[in-house]
């Protein structure tokens, strides 16, 4: 039995005084009824001040929401500031402070009592069942869709969901028009442009279940989507992230292509003993080799993947997104969902939009 369905510390007593606190709380207050991502009626506080977040994008939504001082206990791996997550490189000190709740999508049953949260809020990816954990805890459990993609729908419920649970519905609403002007932005820019005029792309380093190499691609890669680019991993039966061949790629020789910064360095290893490869390339031969910042982080980062876009975007299209300056474009994306512009700090750490030589690196 998981961790999450255990009960060794707090004996029956406890819960049961804790849940007695919670429920006598919730009579003064007032409880309201909202219908969660997986369908379920849930009963809320009528005013909701405290959560813990569970599973692959609660936390990360929440401080979209800028709900992050509703928070009173994190998972583990949510500790800290990292790098390739925007909304940790904002909040992760405060998070450290915090008591740890869960790790990677399993709720620690005894310490989000201990908590005492209003409201589990849960990712449909957490390892944990609603139900279970809301009967185990007494606590009522909101499952939100989380989203590893970007601007799909499961995105906005997220949003929509948080926006009522935590009584931030202009937020919600303000972020849902950002990421509306966002789409059609993109698409008014590159919708009609012609397939022959399109250069072809490829994206290499690419994390998924772990750090890869050149290999890493990814098909129906959320940056080029948006913008119509001409992935080259598009063409395989693959779906998602996945290992390719590299003859594969050197018979496809991309007029362009992209690293993703997790990679990075399996990369420069692998070009150091083998060169020959690469430079056998055109895109490396006619330095057309660019960055992306890793956005993806325990799952999607939407606010990485969209300043990726747009730097995307203006290498593939430059005609297009001429009157666009990506890093005031990051700075403005960052600002609007994580309260701050941390271009700075992801520069001063190598995580910058650029050209990459990686005979030079």
């Amino acid at each position: 039995m998981s961790r999450c369905m255990k009960m060794t510390v707090l004996s029956a007593v406890t819960l049961a005084a804790v849940m007695s606190i919670a429920g006598a709380a919730g009579a003064e207050d007032g409880m309201r009824t909202i219908t969660d991502g997986a369908g379920r009626e849930v009963e809320v506080p009528q005013h909701v001040e405290s959560i813990v977040c569970s599973g692959v994008g609660a936390l990360r939504y929440t401080c979209y929401m800028q709900a992050q001082d509703l928070v009173v206990g994190v998972e583990d791996y949510e500790q800290g500031a990292e790098l390739t997550r925007g909304y940790s490189i904002v909040n992760g000190e405060a998070f450290a402070q915090l008591p740890v709740i869960g790790g990677n999508g399993e709720p620690y049953v005894e310490e989000i009592i201990m908590a005492e949260p209003d409201v589990i809020v849960m990712s449909a990816y957490s390892n944990a069942d609603a139900d279970t954990l809301q009967d185990t805890t007494g606590i009522p459990v909101v499952v939100i869709p989380g989203s590893d993609s970007m601007l799909d729908e499961k995105a906005y419920e997220t949003l929509r969901i948080m926006g009522e649970l935590y009584e931030k519905e202009d937020r919600a609403q303000e972020l849902t028009d950002y990421m509306d002007e966002i789409r059609e932005d993109l698409e008014e820019r590159t919708a009609d442009i012609q397939e022959e005029e399109k250069k072809s792309v490829y994206v290499g380093g690419v994390s998924f279940k772990g750090v890869h190499g050149f290999e890493g691609t990814e098909a129906g890669y959320g940056p080029f989507s948006a913008i119509h680019a001409k992935n080259l991993a598009d063409e395989t039966d693959q779906n998602g992230a996945f290992n390719i061949e590299l003859e594969k790629v050197l018979a496809w020789d991309p007029d362009v292509i992209f690293i993703d910064f997790n990679g990075l360095d399996l990369i420069k290893e692998d070009y150091a003993s083998n060169p020959d490869y690469y430079n056998q390339l055109k895109a490396v031969q006619e330095g057309e080799v660019y960055s992306q910042i890793s956005f993806r982080s325990y799952a999607s980062n939407l606010d990485m993947a969209l300043a990726d876009t747009y730097y995307a975007a203006s290498i593939l299209y430059p005609e297009q997104f001429a009157d666009v300056s990506v890093e005031e474009k990051a700075g403005e994306i960052f600002t609007t969902f994580l309260g701050e512009d941390i271009t700075g700090t992801l520069k001063e750490n190598g995580y910058e939009f650029r050209k990459i030589t990686l005979s030079e690196e």
